[in-house]
């Protein structure tokens, strides 16, 4: 597979050649993912004995409601090297994305989707790129297949929406399909917020980084969970959670109408003091009192939502409940601000 390498700060200085990871751990969470379960299943285990590491596979099943758990158990009983994760309820796929990579064990941790569009053999020049020494590997799209204008659209404008919101350093057309060094894991399961954009936190922590890119392809099954409704949510969520740039917006544009306002007043006076007729209209009154007041609403609703995810911060509940665990042992630590439930089958 052809890849290129897309060198970020900081600089490359700090890269230095290094051995393979005595363990690679393969992180995938799931959601209502039973159609697709056999197919991952094949692609991952014809690709373990191509890769010169061991390797542990980490399946963390966001609450499905179909028979996903079910499937990954008998995966599991049937390969030791399968950790299987059943969170109590579904917590949405940034979360339990930050339970699999708290269960990780491997010096290298590769984070990718269930619906193969993330193609597992991209993991092997993954690989050669960490062994150059870089510290974060990510999966760099240069082209959509099976996906419709209005979907290309959408998803160039997110990333690059989200580069000029969130930090300059965030790559474009990249997803969470990415590979990274334990030293760095370490820095990222520190960041405990609530609200969690995996990318962008992988951006903000640094480390030397490098892209592999590649065609994406179709789904291999089911359907998307992000359509347009969730990803224009998850862009919102990533926008008001990681950056300030929002209320900064707001103020500029409050400072404008401002501006406006007061010169369209000096206008008015002008025009009386010169003797000038002047319709004494409610037109330009109403107008001006609608733009006010929905800037001022716009301007409260923004506020709330920051003060909202503030107080969800300060409740310091846990990121997700792990109801059921499966070739985890329970002397596993737990990371801070994580909460397992007692019933653990343990193999």
């Amino acid at each position: 597979m052809d890849f290129r390498t897309d060198r970020m700060a900081p600089s490359t200085s700090n890269v230095h050649r290094r051995p393979l990871p005595y363990l690679l751990s393969i992180v995938i969470p799931l959601y209502n993912e039973e159609p697709v379960i056999s197919l991952l299943q094949a692609g991952i285990e014809s690709l373990i004995p191509k890769i010169p590491c061991a390797v542990e596979v980490v399946l963390v099943d966001d609450g499905s409601r179909d028979g996903t758990f079910f499937m990954l158990s008998q995966w599991a009983s049937e390969n030791a090297g399968v950790k299987v994760l059943a969170l109590s309820r579904n917590f949405g796929h940034q979360n339990a994305a930050t339970a699999g990579l708290d269960y990780a064990s491997g010096e290298a941790v590769v984070l990718m989707d269930a619906d193969l569009q993330d193609p597992p053999e991209l993991i092997l020049p993954m690989l050669e790129r960490y062994c150059d020494g870089y510290d974060v590997v990510y999966a760099q799209r240069i082209a959509r297949e099976g996906e419709g204008p209005l979907k290309r659209v959408t998803a160039w404008a997110f990333y690059r929406l989200m580069r000029l919101l969130i930090h300059r350093d965030l790559p474009v057309d990249v997803g969470d399909y990415r590979l990274l060094s334990r030293p760095c894991l370490n820095a990222l399961r520190q960041l405990r917020e609530t609200h969690r954009f995996l990318r962008g936190m992988v951006a903000w922590v640094g480390f030397p980084q490098t892209a592999v890119q590649f065609r994406r392809p179709q789904r291999a099954a089911g359907h998307t969970k992000y359509p347009f409704r969730k990803m224009l949510g998850f862009a919102s969520n990533a926008a008001l959670s990681f950056s300030a740039f929002p209320l900064k917006v707001l103020f500029v544009a409050g400072f404008v109408m401002a501006a406006a306002g007061f010169a369209y007043g000096l206008y008015a006076i002008c025009r009386v003091l010169l003797g000038l007729y002047v319709v004494p209209g409610w037109t330009s009154l109403i107008v001006a009192q609608c733009i006010t007041g929905g800037s001022i609403l716009m301007g409260l609703g923004m506020v709330g939502s920051y003060v909202a995810r503030i107080f969800e911060e300060v409740k310091a509940r846990p990121l997700y409940i792990v109801a059921r665990s499966i070739n985890i042992a329970t002397a596993q630590t737990e990371p801070q601000a994580v909460m397992a439930i007692p019933d653990t089958e343990a193999r």
